[in-house]
């Protein structure tokens, strides 16, 4: 007997295939190749592909493979020669068994957003020989929702802190709007190799994709640019606490979200971040008690919520984070705010609070276009 389904808000969007592994995970992707070969899954009436979209409100027809596909039988583990000898470990995987499951790292969660704490070195992502990420455990983190959390954004690999999860889709559209309309305000820790000559500053450098690198030329990483397609970037620092000439704990907060920005940013300054020889070089190597491991962590979010009000969380320093501030006295728990709000967000989260009230719709203010800048400047706080 032919079953069908009408898609949910919360499944608008995403493929098919991802939408029969989420639903349907007893149908393998073979199984399902064949039946959409076969047109016998059909959506709207109408032949799909894996790659096809599905909308709120479509139908879908399922045939009675679907329904009633039993999951794949597991082969027995063949028996050790020797019946005292301990059965051999599982393969090993490239990210450390401390590093525990998702749920075991969250920091945050309702009925609307979870917000764990990424160590560091695990993607956030699939890529090129990566087979455990963030993105791929997601189902872990259902919970007693029928619906796969998605990503919001995301953390390079060997940056560890706040990552947001949403558990809807509308919740996810909510919390992207808050990023792109910079209603975002996130912290980033950093130890670098040197201390920046100002203790308080915005660096402004266009960044753009450069090829040419590794060891075969293949490799790309972005650079400080002045091209016309570079993308304009800016990162608020300040400086918390420093180690003779030779470290400094910065805290760092980025007005636009360019990939490896911050890295970028303080090593185009002369302070590479410790461990990030992608952008430092030799010169962003550890010493002693201090590995050479990238000294990068998501510290704090503190973002406009869909529903309303703000999300506030904040992550505790890596392991390896934390051995390195002991060894050079700073204090892992510090709670002060390198940045305070400035006049025009506190206008900003004023208007926030006052109560919604009709307007007629107006056009929207038209944006003016600034010229890219490319040049990476300091400035010095004035004292109040």
């Amino acid at each position: 007997m032919v079953d069908s389904v009408s898609i949910e808000a919360d499944d608008d969007g995403i493929r098919l295939d991802r939408w029969f592994k989420r639903h349907y995970p007893n149908v393998t992707h073979i199984l399902l190749q064949k039946l959409l070969r076969k047109g016998e899954v059909r959506l709207d009436g109408k032949r799909a592909d894996a790659s096809s979209r599905v909308a709120t409100g479509q139908a879908l027809r399922l045939p009675p493979q679907v329904v009633h596909a039993k999951p794949p039988e597991k082969k027995p583990q063949p028996k050790p020669a020797d019946p005292n000898a301990p059965i051999p470990d599982a393969p090993r995987s490239p990210i450390p068994r401390e590093m525990g499951s998702l749920a075991d790292r969250i920091l945050y969660m309702d009925k609307q957003v979870i917000v764990i704490d990424k160590p560091s070195g695990l993607a956030t992502q699939g890529g090129s020989g990566l087979t455990k990420h963030v993105d791929g455990m997601l189902d872990s983190l259902t919970f007693e929702k029928n619906t796969r959390p998605k990503l919001v954004h995301r953390l390079d690999r060997d940056t560890s802190g706040v990552l947001l999860v949403a558990r809807t889709s509308q919740t996810a559209s909510g919390l992207s709007a808050s990023l792109a309309l910079r209603d975002t305000s996130k912290v980033y820790w950093a130890l670098t190799a040197g201390v920046p000559k100002q203790k308080n500053g915005v660096i402004k450098a266009a960044l753009a994709k450069e090829g040419g690198h590794g060891p075969h030329g293949r490799d790309e990483r972005m650079a400080v640019s002045d091209d016309e397609d570079a993308k304009d970037a800016l990162t608020e620092y300040a400086v918390m606490a420093t180690a003779g000439t030779e470290f400094a704990w910065v805290a760092a907060r980025p007005i636009t979200g360019r990939t490896h920005q911050i890295r970028v940013h303080l090593a185009s300054i002369g302070t590479p971040i410790v461990g990030d020889f992608k952008y430092g070089g030799t010169n962003s190597r550890g010493k002693g008690d201090i590995a050479d491991k990238l000294h990068l962590h998501a510290r704090s979010i503190d973002i406009g919520r869909p529903d309303g009000g703000r999300l506030q969380v904040t992550a505790p320093l890596s392991p390896h984070m934390v051995k390195s501030w002991k060894t050079l006295g700073f204090d892992p728990d510090d709670k002060r705010n390198p940045f305070p709000p400035k006049k025009h967000e506190l206008k900003k989260a004023a208007q926030r609070e006052e109560p919604k009230r009709d307007k007629p719709l107006g056009k929207k203010p038209v944006k003016q276009q600034h010229k890219k800048k490319s040049t990476s400047v300091g400035h010095k706080r004035k004292s109040k």
